[in-house]
């Protein structure tokens, strides 16, 4: 059994198909594409299906997906009702069990994504847990306490978007390869900015999970800071409080979903 897994955000989508037949219940393949709002349900399909299919997969037996962007989410719903009516899909949102209990103002305004890794977080490294997403438009930190509660957390620029808002603004700046520079002294214009992104997002992930763990008052070694996301190695490499790197993290979240709605 086949389960298509789609994480969307702003920037990226990531996608996987996992063997619910196989005794771990593999990731048998994972891509990334653009979240392209312009794509349309039977674009989504085709491209979903062309990438299945180039894994020697022959079908899909179940959907799991979670959208931030709601353009998006329209077409996915429609690609839903259109090819999958038949099949067990997962939508994360409203009415979808995910068994995180959420603590903040108002739940309905956490990202589905964000439950969703609070879920894979609690269920594969328990808590607490700080879950620090990196993706081309936010840096996310999500908080879950010692019993598998979503407390909230907080929102960052990305790199990626801080990296073209520097090249767009600046008169005699560009856009570089972000990489780990000679020295965090930069001897060149691109050094420099290689050097406030590397080592200026490494403490920005750093103070605020150093912030966290404070807040919630318990010893630092009990709490497990995992990194997920299409993140810059550059920058988490130089992360002192990542203990944990899961870059599947969100889409095996998406497949507890699915077993908790579908199992």
């Amino acid at each position: 059994m086949i389960l298509l897994c789609l994480d969307v955000s702003n920037s990226h989508t990531s996608i996987g198909a996992f063997d619910l037949s196989s005794p771990d219940e593999s990731l048998v393949d994972h891509w990334q594409v653009s979240s392209d709002e312009r794509r349309t349900a039977d674009e989504w399909q085709l491209l979903v299906t062309g990438l299945v299919a180039r894994s020697g997969v022959d079908a899909i037996d179940a959907v799991s997906l979670c959208c931030t962007v709601p353009m998006i989410l329209v077409e996915l719903r429609a690609m839903q009702e259109r090819y999958y009516a038949d099949l067990p899909v997962a939508i994360v949102g409203p009415g979808v069990k995910t068994g995180v209990p959420i603590h903040t103002d108002n739940p309905r305004e956490v990202g589905a994504d964000r439950i969703v890794n609070a879920l894979a977080a609690a269920e594969l490294y328990g808590g607490p847990a700080i879950v620090v997403d990196m993706n081309g438009t936010a840096t996310i930190f999500d908080v879950v306490d010692a019993d598998g509660r979503y407390l909230g957390g907080a929102i960052a620029p990305g790199v990626e978007l801080s990296l073209e808002a520097l090249a767009r603004r600046g008169a005699q700046l560009r856009s570089v390869e972000l990489a780990v520079p000679r020295d965090v002294v930069g001897k060149n214009t691109v050094e420099a900015i290689q050097s406030g992104l590397v080592y200026g997002f490494a403490g920005l992930v750093d103070g605020v999970v150093s912030r966290i763990i404070d807040s919630l008052d318990v010893d630092p070694e009990h709490v497990t800071v995992i990194a997920t996301g299409s993140y810059p190695e550059s920058v988490v490499d130089n992360c002192a409080t990542i203990t944990t790197h899961d870059p599947f993290l969100t889409l095996t979240g998406l497949r507890l979903v699915h077993e908790k709605n579908h199992g």
